[in-house]
This record gives structure tokens, C-alpha cells and sequence, in this order.
């Protein structure tokens, strides 16, 4: 098992949270960017919880949290945090309805918090009493993969329990099913996908289509009118498969070598700049004419702007996730898991998929979103087929070392 101090994070990585946080990932409302919920600033406690070495962490040597006492029986309750606009609301906004079919139908009482800002400021609220093997108040949280992978090798994380997940285990997506921080889910199961893919406007590109990486950087039409993400996973991601490199097995030489594919694309200002989010508004005026963009921001400027096009490239496309998991210490665990497997129902996960249009983790889920909205049924940004579903690729956990070194490297590359 890999010895770090999870309490202590490099400057590289920091900074790496902070671009995050203010224009990328971190930034997007979980639903549109058509309604009015910000995502809040991450403040200097939260970043403050991250590096201080106050309490020592409670790490197992087998990843697994010490078993507790569950409450599920006596205790008909859940206490579920997550993201804002990442649960279906009723058209008034006053109720959560598959949340409420979820306690009638089971007697378990959710209290339901949509206090995950971001993963950064939120691990800083839970992190002391996790090392201090306490309970957080928590029976399941939804965080990015690369905190849910922190999460279990710390042992901060409960083993599920198969027995009471037979929709979740059946139904669950095949390209999501073993990421190599938590093989067989063992501990997680993906809230929603994210896909990194190419969106382009076709009105700027004089309806060409852009659809690789190498087009991106090579076409002297599109000079000084390329983004790039400043999210180092997605761009250096993206650029290793368009090298023809495996984003889930590859090399410090193969990660250099994509620095330095895009370092000339900096060099000859075929790029224009890397972005977070805020790309949106240049793709949409043209002022970019085509970038790299995540899934949910394509579906939603397509509904304003019909020139809005993307493309998944040939050689591959970068899938994260989003994953709900119970902490360790929670007292409802039993009650956790069948909520968990009951959002892998295929009537209630496409209730849900239909509300917040990221990528659906559960397979089989288009015939049931077909009977809401047959379009968005068709959406492979929504629900893959078997052709883009062949085309999605992981970027592997870096160790502490691995990650400090190359962010300082893509820090460099983006002048951030």
C-alpha cells in the first residue's frame, strides 16, 4: 500500500485544486449553466484542512475502514450529502421525487443536503473526523474519483455489500465497472459519468468538422483559435490517445512527450488559451472555434445554439466520475446501500439522467428514458452506445510523487 501523508499536498497540486475550483470541473453547476447555482469559492480553511498535520490519519493496511455498528434496523434514516442540481426536483422545485418514492416505498426517512461545493472544501469539513474514526454525520457522499480514490486507500470508506446491491451489480455500466483505484466497486458505485470530448461551431469553422486532437493542433485554419482544459487529466489525457498512448497505462516519457505535443501547439499560438468552464461563452460566439469541452456543457449550449457541433475522436475520448460511497463509521450503512441500489433501477435512473443529463452509469437505462424524452434517449453524451462506450478511457491514479511532478510540469505549460 502506497505510504503518503494524505494531510499534505504539494504547491503543484494546490495550485492544480485551485484552477479546479474557480474555472474548471469544480466550477460547473452540477445541472446548467442556464440556472442561477453557483458553486461556492474554495476558501482558505478548506485548502487549510488539506495541508495542516494536525490529526493523524486512521489508515488500514488492507484499505478497508474498522467495521461499526449499524443502525440501519432501529434507525430508519439516511443522511445523504451531495452536489447542488444533482437530484431530480419537481417543476416548483418544493420536492425531490424519486427521493420520495425512495421513502415511501422503504419507510427510510433521507435527509438529503446538497452541501458538496467542491471536493476540496468539502474533504477539508470531513477529513478530522474521519482520521479520528468518527462518525461524519454522513451515510453517503458523492465525490470525484480521484477523492473517492483517496477516500478508500486512507480505509476512510465502508465495503458494500453485494447481497444488497442486485441492481446495482447487474445494471451497472461496463466501462465503469472496475477503475483501477476501486477494482469491482467494491467500495463505490458512479453517481453520473464525465466525458472530455471535442465540441467545436461549425459557423466559425466554416462547417468543417473537427474531430481529433492532431486537426486541433495541426490545422492552420484554426490557428490562435484552439482551447485546451486546464484540467491536466483531460488535456494531457486527450493528447496521449491522440499519440496513440493508453491514458490508463503510460509512462513519465509518454507524459512528456504529450507536454510536449502541446507545447508547440503554445509555441506556434495554434492554441489560444486553456480554459476552465468559461470556454462556454468563446465556443458559443465563435470566438473559439473548436476546443475540447466536457459532455454536459455541450448538451446545454446545443439548446441555444444549433452551430454547436462535437465530435469523439477516433482514438478515444477521457471518462471520469462521480461516485457515491459510505464513510466510514456511518451508522446506516444497510440503509445506504439499498438507496444506492435502488438509483441503479432503470425507471428511477433514467428519471434521473433526464434531470441532470451527465452520462448515465446504468446500462439499459435508454428504453426507460426514451418514454420521458425520446431524444434525449438518443444522446450518446447521455447514454453511450457500444461504439462510444468502446472509445472511453480512464486516466490512471498517480501516486503523491507522480502527481506533484506532473502538475508542476502542466502548470508550466499553461503559464498558471
Amino acid at each position: 500500500m502506497e505510504q503518503l501523508d494524505p494531510d499534505r499536498l504539494s504547491a503543484a497540486q494546490l495550485a492544480a485544486m485551485r484552477r479546479s475550483l474557480t474555472s474548471g470541473r469544480g466550477a460547473l453547476t452540477r445541472r446548467s449553466l442556464l440556472r442561477a447555482s453557483g458553486i461556492g469559492a474554495l476558501t482558505l480553511g478548506g485548502l487549510s484542512a488539506l495541508t495542516s498535520c494536525g490529526i493523524p490519519p486512521a489508515r488500514r493496511e488492507d484499505g478497508a475502514a474498522a467495521a461499526s455498528a449499524d443502525h440501519s434496523e432501529q434507525e430508519k434514516v439516511l443522511n445523504f450529502s451531495n452536489w447542488t442540481e444533482y437530484m431530480d426536483t419537481s417543476e416548483d422545485e418544493k420536492s425531490r421525487p424519486t427521493l420520495e418514492e425512495f421513502g415511501k416505498r422503504t419507510g427510510i426517512e433521507v435527509k438529503y443536503s446538497e452541501d458538496i461545493n467542491d471536493n476540496v472544501e468539502f474533504f477539508g469539513k470531513i477529513r478530522p473526523q474521519l482520521a479520528a474514526g468518527q462518525d461524519t454525520g454522513r451515510d453517503l457522499i458523492v465525490v470525484t474519483d480521484w477523492l473517492a480514490a483517496r477516500i478508500i486507500r486512507l480505509g476512510w470508506a465502508q465495503k458494500l455489500d453485494p447481497s444488497r446491491l442486485p441492481h446495482a451489480y447487474a445494471n451497472l455500466s461496463p466501462q465503469f465497472r472496475s477503475p483501477d483505484w476501486d477494482p469491482g466497486r467494491s467500495y463505490s458505485y458512479p453517481w453520473t459519468g464525465i466525458s472530455t470530448v471535442i465540441a467545436y461551431n461549425s459557423k466559425a469553422t466554416e462547417g468543417r468538422k473537427v474531430d481529433s486532437v492532431t486537426q486541433l493542433l495541426d490545422d492552420p485554419s484554426l490557428k490562435g483559435r484552439v482551447g485546451f482544459l486546464t484540467e491536466m487529466r483531460d488535456s494531457v489525457g486527450m493528447t496521449l490517445l491522440d499519440q496513440g498512448k493508453d491514458p490508463a497505462n503510460f509512462t513519465t516519457a509518454d507524459f512528456d512527450g504529450a507536454i510536449g505535443r502541446l507545447q508547440k501547439g503554445v509555441d506556434t499560438k495554434q492554441i489560444r488559451r486553456f480554459t476552465g468552464n468559461d470556454y462556454t461563452a468563446d465556443l458559443d460566439k465563435g470566438d473559439l472555434a473548436a476546443c475540447l469541452a466536457w459532455a454536459g456543457d455541450v448538451i446545454q449550449l446545443q439548446a441555444g445554439n444549433p452551430d454547436i457541433k462535437y465530435a469523439v475522436p477516433a482514438a478515444g475520448y477521457i471518462t471520469s466520475s462521480d461516485n457515491i460511497l459510505v464513510p466510514a463509521q456511518a451508522r446506516h450503512k444497510a440503509n445506504a446501500e439499498k438507496l444506492i441500489d435502488y438509483y441503479y433501477e432503470l425507471p428511477v435512473a433514467a428519471r434521473l439522467a433526464a434531470f441532470i443529463s451527465y452520462v448515465c452509469p446504468v446500462d439499459g437505462v435508454k428504453d426507460e428514458l426514451a418514454k420521458i424524452d425520446p431524444a434525449l434517449a438518443e444522446n450518446t453524451l447521455i447514454v453511450p452506445d457500444k461504439a462510444m462506450t468502446a472509445k472511453s478511457h480512464a486516466f490512471r491514479s498517480l501516486s503523491s510523487e507522480e502527481e506533484t511532478a506532473y502538475e508542476e510540469k502542466f502548470t508550466k505549460l499553461i503559464g498558471a
